[in-house]
């Protein structure tokens, strides 16, 4: 994730200075543990400023409004109940090619601060700190104790100190090359490590963009570069600084991140406050993306083990069970034929009452014939209990697989990280198994107060509109919400997939083609996605039932026709539509 350099932090600062102030601090809303929004009136309308300390994604903008959720934290009430009502009057860094940006809240525009919110954008030491006019600490996002940095501790009543000044060199936009080029050559080595080590305030994604721009290589030794090499990268530097100085910025995404400078841009953005917002909010949402995949992934794979292992113990104590009978046969047969008993008798043959086939019946030497019937009898109800105990066991078992097998399908489902629907699709499924009690979070969201419901779409050959669930809500919602007694439902037979909605109008009757691609989809999103056919079920919405107390996106139907989905063919589609896609994007 590229970090926010000084270069980035200044166009920010310029941006903000230039369109969002002076603005009147109306809301303060704490999103999460690393960030707090601010909502900020101006003449123009409400804005929301997002500051964040998060280790990896430190940062500073304008943005969306934070997602409504019960706010608890500490530090957003003593932000609101300080800074609450006053100015935001100035944004700007405290001092040159330090990442420490000055947020100055007065009554006023024109009267002096009262309060400054002071913004660090340091990797894993990152902070915000609320500090009065006397320069007091009055709170901050993150307390260090004596004991955690001797050095600079910030805690609440101290005296707010800067971070320790850059001892390198700070860049110059009016040093002569010949100055620039002995600094960076001085010693031998890789052209990009080099300039890190002659000057403090860069960054790495800052140097790659200078260097490509000059048509050069991060990695070629400094000794390689002849004097046009070295005039070309003096101008990309020059060019830099001149940008820095006069605040003329050009944000964009490149290849490898983003740029506020115009170099090497693959899509340009409206601004820089759109450009940070966007880059950050997608890697934090590919972070948590990846990171709750991966949780939900090993806990379902651990727990669907330990279901099959004991699956398996029940099968085998069930096949045992099945001996009841036996030995009660057999005890039946010692006692028609007592009289055969002889003492001494370890085994006796007997034929059997029906197929009067021989039946050795082994027998207990110190017990007599009744005795040893008894002891068969009560093997029979032995194994007979244990029938009785294990077969609701193992049916339990079995449809919490069966349930746990939907979610893995569900989760299949959403294997990459491609939009925030994505995200939103694994935080329901997450929040499904702490609901249920596989999973534990401390801070399991609202649902009630979710983005709205986001399925997946898709139109028929007839131009019907399907809808398929992401996930065991979405599934429910589907039919529970979503569809009318005109509509059609299809799923996987005995198979754990997605529930797949045909949207149709009343007195509309779909044509085979429409029916077929719908049980395509339903195959290719389902367990059995790999299949060449797949059984499928289809009947209307009034005929689908969610038995009480049952897990979500449980549900029994009746009514069902059967058809026989080929997930193949909606791969292939999707295939061609993809490489469409890049092929219109080379254009």
């Amino acid at each position: 994730m590229q970090p926010v350099d000084f270069t980035t932090l200044a166009a920010v600062c310029d941006e903000l200075q230039a369109t969002g102030l002076p603005a009147r601090c109306e809301h303060v809303v704490q999103r999460d543990r690393f960030a707090v929004c601010l909502a900020l009136r101006t003449l123009q309308g409400r804005h929301w400023l997002t500051i964040s300390w998060h280790p990896q994604a430190a940062r500073l903008h304008l943005g969306d409004p934070p997602p409504k959720a019960p706010d608890t934290f500490t530090f957003s009430q003593q932000l609101k109940h300080q800074i609450g009502g006053l100015a935001l009057v100035s944004a700007q860094p405290m001092a040159p090619w330090e990442r420490v940006v000055d947020l100055c809240f007065a009554r006023r525009p024109g009267d002096p601060a009262e309060y400054h919110l002071i913004v660090e954008i340091m990797g894993k030491s990152s902070n915000a700190i609320l500090v009065n006019a006397q320069e007091q600490i009055i709170t901050a996002a993150h307390q260090v104790s004596e004991q955690q940095s001797s050095v600079r501790p910030i805690q609440t009543g101290d005296r707010y100190r800067m971070p320790p000044k850059i001892t390198k060199p700070c860049p110059r936009l009016h040093e002569s090359q010949a100055d620039w080029q002995e600094k960076i050559a001085l010693v031998p080595g890789p052209l990009k490590k080099r300039m890190i080590q002659a000057y403090g305030g860069l960054s790495s994604a800052l140097l790659r963009s200078l260097i490509a721009n000059a048509g050069l290589d991060p990695q070629q030794s400094t000794e390689s570069l002849d004097a046009r090499n070295w005039a070309t990268l003096f101008t990309s530097w020059q060019q830099w600084l001149s940008r820095l100085e006069t605040g003329r910025f050009q944000p964009g995404f490149t290849a490898q991140g983003y740029t506020v400078l115009g170099l090497r841009v693959t899509e340009p953005a409206s601004s820089v406050q759109a450009l940070v917002e966007r880059y950050y909010t997608r890697q934090l949402n590919q972070h948590t993306f990846t990171r709750w995949h991966n949780q939900i992934a090993q806990k379902l794979k651990t727990a669907l083990s330990k279901l099959k292992q004991k699956e398996a113990t029940f099968l085998s104590r069930l096949d045992q069970a099945t001996e009841a009978d036996r030995y009660r046969q057999q005890a039946d047969l010692l006692m028609a034929y007592q009289h055969l008993w002889q003492p001494g008798m370890t085994a006796i043959e007997l034929k059997d009452f029906e197929t009067a086939q021989p039946v050795i019946i082994p027998l207990n030497p110190e017990k007599n014939g009744v005795q040893n019937a008894q002891a068969l009898y009560k093997k029979h109800q032995k194994l007979k209990r244990v029938r009785q105990a294990v077969a609701p066991l193992l049916s339990e078992v079995r449809s919490e697989i069966h349930y746990l097998e939907q979610v893995e399908s569900a989760l299949s489902q959403v294997s990459a990280y491609e939009s925030a629907n994505d995200l939103e699709a694994i935080a329901d499924i997450r929040d499904e198994l702490i609901e249920q009690g596989y999973l534990e979070d401390a801070y399991q969201r609202d649902r009630s107060k979710t983005q709205a419901f986001q399925c997946r779409r898709a139109q028929t050959p007839g131009g019907h509109d399907v809808l398929i669930g992401r996930n065991n809500r979405q599934n429910d919602h589907l039919i529970s919400k979503i569809a009318t007694d005109y509509d059609l439902w299809f799923h996987t037979q005995e198979i754990p997939g997605s529930h797949v909605l045909l949207r149709l109008n009343p007195g509309e009757i779909p044509d085979d083609v429409d029916l077929q691609f719908t049980a395509d989809l339903a195959a290719y999103y389902s367990r059995a996605r790999q299949a060449d056919q797949v059984p499928v079920v289809q009947t209307r919405p009034k005929h689908v039932y969610k038995p009480k107390g049952a897990r979500p996106g449980m549900v029994v139907y009746t009514h069902e026709q059967v058809l026989w989905g080929q997930p193949q063919t909606i791969h292939q589609r999707l295939e061609q539509q993809s490489a469409d896609t890049r092929v219109l994007a080379e254009r």
